[in-house]
C-alpha cells in the first residue's frame, strides 16, 4: 500500500488528489509540525529536509511533489494524466509543470517561509512585497495561457492541472489576487469529486491522529 506523509492542505493535497483519481489503495500519515513529527529520526530517514510530502510505495521512498505525481501517473495511470511523450501536448505539459513549480509556486513558498516556516530570526518582512510582485507577474503569464474552459492540455485532467489548481488554492489561502480566468479555472477544478474525497480522507486521518 502507498503511504502519503503530510498535512491535508499542504502540497500533500496534490498527491492525495491524484491517488484518489487513480483509485488505488493508499493511507495518509499525518505529520503534526507543532509536535516536531517532521524532525523525528524516523521521518528524517525518509526525507532529510524534514519537508513534505513523502510517499512510500513498497521499498521506494520518494520526495518532491511534482516527481511523486509523475511517478504515480507513469506507474498507475494506464496512459492517463500525462500526454503522449514526444508530442506537442507533452511539450506544453512539461512547460506548464516547470512554470508552476519554478515561477508560480515559489513566491508563495517565499511568503510561507517568511511568515512561519523559517526560524523567527531569519524571517524578513521586506520579502513579502517582493514575493507578491513575483507572484503577480507569474499569474499574469498564467492568465494568458490558461484556457477559458476545460484543462490546460486538452480535454482531460493532467498532472499540470493538479499542480496548477492546488497552487492557486494555496494562493487564495494567502489572500493573493487571482486574475479572472485563473480564478474561474480554480473554481472549476475545486468541484472535482476526487479532490473532495482526498481532503476528507486526509482530514479524517488528521483527526484520528490528534485524538490519540
Amino acid at each position: 500500500m502507498i503511504t502519503l506523509y503530510g498535512t491535508p492542505k499542504s502540497r500533500a493535497l496534490r498527491v492525495s488528489w491524484l491517488l484518489e483519481e487513480l483509485g488505488i489503495e493508499w493511507q495518509f500519515s499525518f505529520l503534526d509540525f507543532s509536535k516536531g513529527d517532521n524532525r523525528t529520526e524516523a521521518y528524517l530517514a525518509l526525507n532529510p529536509s524534514g519537508k513534505m510530502p513523502v510517499i512510500t510505495d513498497g521499498e521506494l521512498v520518494l520526495t518532491e511533489s511534482a516527481a511523486i505525481l509523475i511517478y504515480l501517473a507513469e506507474k498507475y495511470g494506464n496512459g492517463r494524466f500525462l500526454p503522449t511523450p514526444g508530442t506537442a501536448e507533452s511539450a506544453h505539459h512539461h512547460q506548464w509543470v516547470s512554470f508552476i513549480m519554478c515561477e508560480l509556486e515559489q513566491p508563495l513558498w517565499t511568503m510561507g517561509k517568511h511568515r512561519f516556516a523559517l526560524p523567527e530570526e531569519q524571517r524578513l518582512a521586506a520579502m513579502l512585497p517582493v514575493a507578491k510582485f513575483e507572484f503577480d507577474r507569474a499569474a499574469t503569464i498564467a492568465e494568458l495561457w490558461v484556457p477559458e474552459s476545460g484543462y490546460v492540455c486538452g480535454n482531460e485532467l493532467t498532472i499540470a492541472d493538479i499542480l496548477l489548481a492546488q497552487t492557486l488554492m494555496w494562493a487564495t489561502m494567502f489572500e493573493q489576487t487571482i486574475p479572472p480566468k485563473l480564478a474561474a479555472y480554480r473554481d472549476r477544478l475545486q468541484q472535482t469529486p476526487t479532490l473532495s474525497a482526498a481532503l476528507k480522507k486526509s482530514e479524517a486521518a488528521k483527526a484520528a491522529a490528534e485524538s490519540e
